[in-house]
């Protein structure tokens, strides 16, 4: 208990909290009219309506691999599937996760022995508060295409799009201007972040979500000191072996 009580010391408090923080993100998004808006804002697609797939759902493929929990993982009416992230924390390695996503995504979708046609379009989804790219985009979308032939899709209707809330080139609609700016800023500017804004403020005052938060950021630091321990007795095995290593090779 003692420790519980250490590590919520170092817990970010709920009411510092912005759209941009994980949690924050998930509890609003949660909220398919909140949701909803963002996606069609971002892609330019009209979706009547969606299903939520275990929101803030941890996948872990087996023994050793990475586990990853998926902000806000849903299925439109069309069977189109959307994974939206918030990511704040400059990382080289974005591309590669996205990669990771995508693939935990398709595993998760595609059950065992169904043909692959059956796998519908995915999109994942990282708004970033920086510019991973350095081009100032608004927005980067890519999809796989042949080298030599431009104009020729590999056709697997995946995309993996990146929004940069700090970007200032290509074209976008004035209501995911707005969203950008308070995902940056926190200012409300239209009817939409206004409604962002209050689903926001809303959450600070629940106590049930004061508690859910501090719950689910205690158990996640308890599971990094944890891997810290067993990453200590991992190096202290490896040591020994090495150690015995050489004493062999001096020994011949």
């Amino acid at each position: 208990m003692a420790e519980a009580i250490v590590l919520a010391d170092t817990i970010i408090p709920l009411e510092e909290l912005t759209l941009m923080d994980d949690y924050m993100f998930a509890a609003v998004m949660r909220d398919e009219m909140n949701l909803k808006p963002l996606l069609e804002y971002i892609l330019k697609v009209k979706i009547v309506g969606i299903e939520f797939i275990e929101p803030q759902k941890t996948e872990k493929e087996g023994y050793g691999s990475h586990g990853i929990r998926l902000d806000m993982y849903v299925r439109d009416d069309k069977g189109r599937v959307f994974n939206v992230e918030v990511q704040t924390s400059s990382k080289k390695n974005l591309p590669k996760r996205m990669r990771y996503y995508q693939s935990v995504i398709d595993i998760n979708v595609l059950a065992p022995g169904v043909d692959y046609s059956k796998l519908k379009p995915s999109f994942v989804i990282f708004i970033c508060n920086y510019d991973p790219f350095g081009k100032s985009r608004y927005i980067y979308t890519f999809e796989n295409r042949c080298i030599e032939e431009e104009d020729l899709l590999f056709g697997d209707e995946t995309q993996k799009v990146v929004v940069n809330t700090k970007g200032s080139v290509g074209e976008i609609s004035r209501e995911l201007k707005e969203v950008l700016i308070y995902l940056d800023e926190g200012r409300a500017t239209g009817s939409y972040t206004q409604q962002l804004d209050d689903a926001v403020r809303m959450i600070k005052s629940s106590e049930e979500r004061r508690h859910e938060y501090v719950v689910m950021m205690i158990r996640d630091m308890e599971k990094i000191e944890e891997g810290k321990e067993i990453g200590k007795e991992i190096g202290k095995e490896i040591g020994k072996i090495i150690g015995f290593v050489d004493a062999c090779r001096d020994d011949g």
